[in-house]
């Protein structure tokens, strides 16, 4: 969500003829997009923020603008006392304020300004950044802004309001802008990405964005996140199977592997509710990949009941585990009722059993892919290699002097590892290149 919030940033700024810098010394206006679901988010947000305190010292015309979750939604007079330096606190994915601020005094160039503030708007209009034209492969599309579940675990409510779903005319349109911008694939993007359309009456759902969105010329592949258990609906499911330009491919986190656990952070289902949710997904979509999230050390959370989420895990066999050590997050539901009793050696060694855990599962799951041959939408070039993703967000990378970059080539696995797979081009056969060059003989 930052990532595409950052990019809105930068294209409006560039609509009022600033261009991107690699150095914050040499910068007249510096954003600090900030994440707070953990501490360690809050903490680094922190830190970079004190780091930009001297060089504004040394150019006092520069601009500072704080924005995002750390701003959040109900006020930022306290951060004001704490960082008078800072010129500009901006909401989660609002630039509004910063282009206000900028363009307060602009007589001159009015319509500029004006152009600049439609891009901040989220209207549905939306120009990459330079750096980011015609290089960009795949990009994310906000289509949930907020959250009103309030898991008790959970900031992002108190920090980014309550959920709104934004119009079809809006996705749209920013589907096809950023197509027409060399974009092949989108992933649609919500705290709750399944409950798209539930907050406007007789609104869309997800599904019927999904078969709109698929039909925009030019796009080659669709994803979407985070889903919720309560939310993944056979209809949704049934869509992802039908749709070619969907990918095979389901986030939805299960958090933990204990009822009472799951009680306590106000998921709202069972683990058995969640084993047959998981059981439906792969009986309706052929070869899906699943990933969830786990936190562990919750408060109140016993050896046994941790035990309870790494058996689940080693049922389960999902392809990712995204983990996370619980954090208290000050206002949240948690933090206020119940006590961190968790310590942090615990947290971080029930951390790393998972991770071993899920490093081994993954290992074997991507190991049948050695041998096989898959189609990879290749992104970008890193370290003299191709990156890559398979339609199951497998990370595939190839050695290659060809110019890769958006196309999705068929690649046979030649190295499989629970990170990423390595492949080669297939080499096309003599005949092939024989009947090419009979048939251009045959046009001259």
């Amino acid at each position: 969500m930052n990532v595409a919030d950052s990019q809105r940033v930068a294209s409006s700024l560039e609509h009022l003829g600033y261009q991107m810098t690699e150095h914050a010394e040499d910068a007249n206006v510096i954003v600090l997009n900030t994440c707070v679901v953990r501490q360690s988010a809050e903490d680094k947000a922190y830190g970079r923020l004190q780091s930009l305190r001297p060089i504004k010292k040394a150019h006092p015309d520069l601009v500072i603008n704080l924005m995002g979750c750390l701003v959040g939604v109900k006020g930022y007079e306290r951060l004001q006392k704490r960082f008078p330096y800072v010129d500009v606190f901006s909401p989660p994915s609002d630039p509004g304020p910063l282009i206000a601020y900028l363009t307060q005094d602009d007589t001159r160039n009015l319509e500029q300004a004006e152009t600049a503030r439609r891009f901040a708007a989220m209207d549905g209009d939306l120009i990459l950044p330079v750096q980011a034209r015609g290089q960009l492969v795949a990009s994310h599309v906000p289509i949930v802004l907020g959250c009103s579940h309030a898991c008790t675990f959970c900031i992002i409510p108190y920090r980014r309001g309550t959920e709104r779903s934004r119009s079809v005319g809006e996705i749209t349109a920013e589907v096809r802008s950023l197509v027409s911008q060399g974009v092949k694939e989108i992933t649609l993007l919500g705290q709750i990405v399944d409950r798209y359309g539930k907050d406007i009456p007789d609104g869309p759902d997800l599904s019927a964005l999904l078969r709109i969105v698929s039909q925009v010329d030019g796009l080659e592949r669709i994803r979407f996140l985070t889903s919720h258990p309560n939310w993944m609906s056979d209809e949704l499911l049934d869509t992802v199977a039908e749709l070619s330009r969907v990918m095979p491919h389901i986030e939805v986190p299960v958090q933990a592997g204990n009822d009472q656990v799951l009680e306590n952070m106000h998921r709202g289902y069972t683990v058995d509710d969640y084993r047959k949710l998981i059981e439906r997904i792969r009986q309706r979509i052929p070869g899906v990949a699943i990933a969830t999230d786990i936190i562990v050390g919750f408060p109140g959370e016993t050896e046994a009941q941790f035990q309870d989420t790494y058996d689940l895990l080693e049922e389960l066999r999902l392809d990712v585990a995204h983990l996370a050590r619980y954090s208290s997050r000050p206002g949240t539901v948690a933090t206020r009722r119940m006590e961190d009793d968790v310590s942090d050696p615990e947290k971080w060694r029930r951390f790393r059993l998972l991770e071993d855990q899920q490093e081994r599962i993954t290992g074997e799951i991507n190991a049948r892919y050695q041998g096989e041959t898959v189609e990879v939408l290749f992104e970008e070039q890193v370290r003299g290699r191709w990156k890559g993703r398979t339609p199951t967000n497998k990370l595939v990378f190839v050695e290659t002097d060809q110019d890769l970059r958006g196309q999705v080539r068929e690649v046979l696995i030649t190295w499989t590892g629970p990170w990423s797979m390595q492949g080669r081009l297939p080499i096309l056969p003599f005949n092939t290149y024989s009947a090419q060059t009979i048939q251009i003989q045959d046009s001259l």
